[in-house]
């Protein structure tokens, strides 16, 4: 699959520039080489480039730890066979969360090199959770003895609606401190990469068709259930962003007219019956401490009678809104993501009940619905991927 994800990030150089020719020569001949190693005589002949522009890049890719060489023979004459780097070739996954930050590093092969995740204080500002990130990309590449040189850029995913007109979080974000801020400037300039934004629901679904299973499907939806909740579209093969970049908010689909008012001004949204802020709210009224995402997985594993109430009244929710976007675009698989997956069926069977019931009788019964198996790390890899697919290289 070969879709070109939109995002807002760097914007590129002069497409006719030495500059640009020299990083889309390299680009194919990448490419090339993620199939297996080749001499530079081959790579002239599959890449179509000259065998001088070949030599040039291959010395400039060996410099930079994207790639070695070593003496062969090919044909009976003495040649140089080329391989990239196992580490090579490095994304960076950034996901930004409410509470949390997750920083992944991704070789062109889709192996993690190294990951972690730290918390962030509640109600942090953008400028404190950016720099969070720099330390711990900082951190992750010493550690796992990583050039920066070999890093091709940062993909960062979140929470929230990005209006991809002005490149700024829009409102209705998990994270309203960081409303109205462009923050790709910022991330650049700190990072000193290319960077590449996104919403971290569509970052679900671009990892769970690049990582995840469901490589070969065209139509998926991925739907985060967290603090808020989102969609991530995967519409014929491509992530799908509508006109201004603001789709998949499927949280603040109404499910009851006259229900709570919701962060966006409306009542009744599923998030003000599905979100586990909603659920914490519910469930921590007869304990000692506000209860975390986490609790709500351990209490309903534990068949605890509150919990699995909450539970089910949750997954019905979710399935009628499911439901209603089924019936509009007859997705083959829908993922549920976010930190209650470890639920499983306790949270899959009755969002299913609701599919199946507010869904048109072919759709619900054709419609996988699955938990995804990435878990916590779903957007950051999502993330790293997005790197890959603007750097214009595609997973074999």
């Amino acid at each position: 699959m070969s879709p070109t994800p939109r995002s807002t990030g760097s914007k590129p150089t002069n497409p006719g520039s030495q500059s640009a020719l020299r990083r889309l020569n390299q680009q194919r001949i990448i490419e090339t080489l993620m199939s297996g190693p080749s001499t530079q005589a081959e790579l002239a002949r599959k890449t179509g480039l000259s065998t001088a522009t070949v030599s040039n890049i291959v010395k400039i890719m060996q410099d930079a730890g994207l790639a070695s060489t070593e003496p062969t023979t090919s044909s009976g004459r003495r040649a140089l066979n080329v391989r990239l780097n196992s580490n090579g070739a490095v994304a960076v996954g950034i996901d930004f969360g409410r509470r949390h930050l997750r920083v992944v590093l991704a070789s062109l092969s889709y192996h993690v090199i190294a990951e972690e995740s730290v918390m962030l204080p509640l109600g942090h500002q953008s400028e404190e959770g950016i720099q969070a990130a720099v330390v711990l990309l900082e951190k992750l590449l010493r550690e796992s003895g990583v050039d920066r040189t070999a890093v091709v850029g940062a993909g960062v995913g979140i929470p929230g609606p990005i209006d991809r007109r002005t490149g700024t979080v829009a409102q209705g974000a998990i994270l309203p401190e960081w409303v109205g801020i462009n923050i790709l400037p910022h991330l650049e300039a700190t990072l000193k990469i290319p960077v590449f934004i996104d919403n971290d629901a569509n970052l679900g679904a671009w990892s769970e068709v690049t990582w995840g299973p469901h490589t070969g499907v065209s139509n998926l939806m991925f739907m985060k259930i967290g603090s808020g909740i989102g969609a991530g579209l995967i519409l014929n093969r491509a992530p799908y962003y509508g006109t201004v970049g603001i789709t998949g908010e499927i949280g603040h689909a109404t499910i009851h007219e006259h229900g709570l008012v919701c962060r966006c001004g409306n009542r009744g949204c599923l998030e003000t019956i599905a979100s586990t802020t909603t659920m914490i709210e519910l469930l921590s009224r007869s304990e000692d401490r506000p209860l975390t995402p986490a609790d709500i997985v351990r209490k309903g594993l534990a068949r605890d009678s509150a919990t699995l109430r909450v539970v089910d009244d949750a997954g019905l929710a979710v399935g009628r809104a499911l439901g209603n976007v089924a019936n509009l675009i007859n997705p083959e698989v829908i993922v549920i993501g976010g930190p209650l997956a470890g639920l499983g069926n306790l949270l899959l069977d009755p969002i299913r009940r609701g599919l199946v019931r507010h869904a048109v009788p072919v759709i619900g019964e054709t419609t996988t619905l699955t938990m995804s198996s990435l878990g916590a790390r779903a957007e950051a890899l999502g993330a790293a991927a997005l790197v890959f697919q603007h750097a214009g290289i595609r997973r074999t």
